[in-house]
């Protein structure tokens, strides 16, 4: 049993400690927006914030996550408003299939956060997430239009 504060609200999961986040959160809390990608937390789509910094949740254990403030897809908008970086992907038309997008979304909220005017350079550092429709060019326009909003 595990108690994990996902997207403002404490859920208790009945789930082994060593299962990765990724399955409690959308095996057991139902939340299918963070998606699974590659299972060895490279690809990115199944990144989340945990206490505000950018996660592949794959990788991250229920024990590992426990008492901390989780934040998926779901609840980046804030009161209703879509986050700037979701308002981007949106007016700049990144997605193709769209498959890897929640876990960009992600890491670039996180990075925004962290550095509020990335550079091409701090974004090729930053995101490392694979999107196999190549929209890597969309989603730097995306990036520099929600720095700019």
């Amino acid at each position: 049993m595990a108690n994990l504060k996902i997207n403002g609200k404490t859920i208790n999961v009945n789930i082994e400690d060593d299962t990765p986040l990724l399955w409690a959160i959308r095996e057991n809390v139902g939340l299918t927006g963070t998606k699974y990608g590659c299972g060895i937390a490279q690809c990115g789509a199944c990144t989340v914030h945990i206490d505000g910094v950018a996660m592949r949740s794959c990788g991250v254990t229920v024990s590992e996550a426990a008492g901390k403030d989780i934040t998926t897809i779901e609840g980046l908008a804030a009161n209703g408003v879509m986050h700037k970086v979701q308002l981007a992907w949106i007016a700049d038309d990144v997605p193709q299939c769209g498959y890897c997008q929640s876990g960009m979304i992600m890491a670039v909220a996180a990075l925004l956060k962290e550095n509020p005017k990335p550079t091409d350079d701090d974004i090729n550092d930053a995101i490392t997430n694979i999107c196999r429709c190549g929209t890597f060019q969309q989603v730097r326009e995306a990036i520099h239009a929600a720095a700019n909003a």
